[in-house]
């Protein structure tokens, strides 16, 4: 088992090598594997991919992202500005579904609201706008439509982690009550939860995923 100091160097090492951090003023903390990010980033797609760093290291076993996103002045920006890029970047991207998503922006903190086919088209849309310039948060609470009988769900999430190349499922129970889904169980790496996550997700019909897998020590 890796101390909780070599998961902070190998933490600091995967901030400093990802092209798309900048990592000078990224303080990293590690206390029985849950890594804390503190410090200051320029964008809100910077302490994104911050948190998508930490959480591909072997040993990390939660994150907590405290990192304050300070946008430089050439990057500041009024949030109608904010609005019409980002209904913009829906518009180029996903021309198939974006009039079904609206957009709001508060002091530079863009919420997407609306009703997609699917979860992936879900996390295509927080994509879409997670780089438009002068975003600083980005809160995601367009819903998925079900469009698999709720008795179903249950056989294909288990059907799906068993083909998972990435996990051992032997220790992963699912439980659904309609189209939401709880997860539970023992995995041995971060990656191996986030995948079992990205798993059930993939499922049609999952509308709500409570994810209580815990990373073992």
């Amino acid at each position: 088992m890796k101390s909780d100091e070599d998961v902070r160097k190998d933490v600091e090492s995967e901030l400093r090598w990802d092209p798309d951090v900048d990592a000078t003023d990224v303080v990293v903390t590690v206390r029985e594997g849950v890594v804390a990010l503190a410090g200051i980033v320029r964008s809100f797609s910077e302490r994104w991919e911050a948190e998508s760093a930490a959480k591909r290291v072997a040993g990390v076993r939660g994150v907590a992202n405290h990192l304050e996103t300070r946008l430089p002045a050439i990057s500041q920006r009024s949030d109608p500005e904010i609005a019409r890029d980002a209904v913009n970047a829906l518009l180029h991207e996903l021309p198939d579904f974006a009039e079904d998503i609206q957009v709001v922006v508060s002091d530079g903190l863009l919420t997407l609201e609306g009703e997609v086919g699917s979860r992936q088209n879900r996390q295509d849309a927080a994509q879409a706008v997670r780089r438009v310039r002068g975003v600083k948060g980005v809160l995601n609470t367009i819903k998925a439509r079900s469009m698999v009988a709720p008795e179903d769900i249950h056989l294909k999430i288990a059907e799906a982690l068993k083909r998972s190349a990435l996990l051992n499922s032997a220790n992963i129970a699912v439980e659904a009550n309609g189209n939401e889904v709880v997860l539970k169980g023992t995995v041995r790496s971060w990656a191996e939860r986030k995948e079992a996550d990205e798993a059930a997700w993939r499922t049609p019909g999952v509308t709500k995923v409570d994810n209580r897998i815990t990373v073992e020590s």
